[in-house]
Order: structure tokens, then C-alpha cells, then sequence
């Protein structure tokens, strides 16, 4: 199959098939999906497995659309996302790109680095009680 200069094959793992998409390169346009890089998922994917050893987290969702990408995690597959961590480039000169929002959508943690802001996963020291 012939391609345009506008095209560029994609193929998806698992799949056979190749698929057309339009190259931003070329044609001009912005990249319209906002997704986590290999270094921020790195991170990410270094607490979550943390918290599924402890027995805190079970299950994890990726949503990239077109103004943000959330990591969302979950306690069981079935109910709402316990956090969702997510990356917002149009609030990186205000509060931050990267914020953790719990299960009512109240932001916890807000920065401009993701390093930072997953710290609020951390395990606290507590005050022992005598």
C-alpha cells in the first residue's frame, strides 16, 4: 500500500493490520492527544507497584484525550478510582502540569514536577503514641 506524504503507517501491537494516521510533522498540526512520556510513566509505575506489594492498589487505568492524560487507580476494577494522577499541560506556567485528586475530584497535590508531586504516596512517619 501507498502512502501520501501527508500519511505515515502506525502499527499497534497485537495487531496484523497497519494503520494510517496523519503525520503532525508534516501537515502542520499540533499533536492533539497529551500523554505521559516514557520517564513520567517510569515514575508512576514505580509507586503503583509499590502500593499493589503493600496490598493498597489492585488495578490501573490510562486515559490520554485531548486536553489531559489521568492515571487513574483503583482499589477493585469495579468501583470509582481511589487517585487519579494527571497531566494537564495547559496549567504548567500556573499551579503545575502534574496534579493526585482523590475519588471526589479534590485536587491533594499540585506541582510542575511529577517527582514532587507523587511524594504525596510516600509513606509519612507517624508519631507513636505512649
Amino acid at each position: 500500500m501507498e502512502y501520501t506524504e501527508d500519511e505515515q503507517p502506525v502499527r499497534y501491537a497485537g495487531r496484523a493490520d497497519n494503520v494510517v494516521q496523519l503525520n503532525p510533522a508534516r501537515t502542520g498540526k499540533a499533536n492533539e492527544i497529551v500523554s505521559f512520556d516514557r520517564r513520567e510513566l517510569d515514575q508512576i509505575l514505580r509507586i503503583y507497584g509499590h502500593k499493589v506489594a503493600a496490598g493498597e492498589w489492585r488495578d490501573y487505568a490510562i486515559d490520554m484525550l485531548k486536553d489531559r492524560a489521568v492515571f487513574s487507580v483503583f482499589k477493585r476494577a469495579s468501583e470509582t478510582p481511589l487517585f487519579a494522577i494527571e497531566k494537564n499541560p495547559k496549567l504548567a506556567r500556573r499551579q503545575g502540569a502534574y496534579s493526585v485528586t482523590n475519588a471526589t475530584g479534590q485536587v491533594l497535590k499540585r506541582g510542575h514536577e511529577l517527582a514532587n508531586v507523587l511524594r504525596f504516596f510516600e509513606k509519612r512517619p507517624r508519631l507513636a503514641s505512649v
